[in-house]
């Protein structure tokens, strides 16, 4: 069955920088859209960035200029490049996938989350 697991998260200072990493397992990175959202405490999820199938990303205005959202295919890991991270970022960040090449639409699969704390 298909198994996403992120890693990376932690406490960190506000301006400082985090990579949150998402190990697929039963799901080839890279074939299909995946994306990571977010969940701070008393707040709906939202979508921070995603990836389709041919590379193309979106993300948040929140994040637009400090994070990045990758993938390694030959890893089989999705990558999120956290820069410039502010208390408001502090949430559980999910990783999640689709069935789908496209962005549109929910997701199937989803992790169990990394917390990310930003103090200032």
């Amino acid at each position: 069955r298909v198994q996403l697991v992120e890693s990376g998260g932690g406490s960190v200072q506000s301006g400082g920088s985090l990579r949150l990493s998402c190990a697929a397992a039963d799901y080839a990175v890279g074939t299909y859209c995946m994306g990571w959202f977010r969940q701070a405490p008393g707040k709906e999820r939202e979508g921070v960035a995603v990836i389709d199938s041919d590379g193309s990303t979106s993300n948040a205005d929140s994040v637009k200029g400090r994070f990045t959202i990758s993938q390694d295919n030959a890893k089989n890991t999705l990558y999120l490049q956290m820069n410039s991270l502010t208390p408001e970022d502090t949430a559980t960040y999910y990783c999640a996938a689709r069935g789908d090449f496209y962005c549109s639409g929910s997701y199937t699969f989803w992790g169990q989350g990394t917390q990310v704390t930003v103090s200032s």
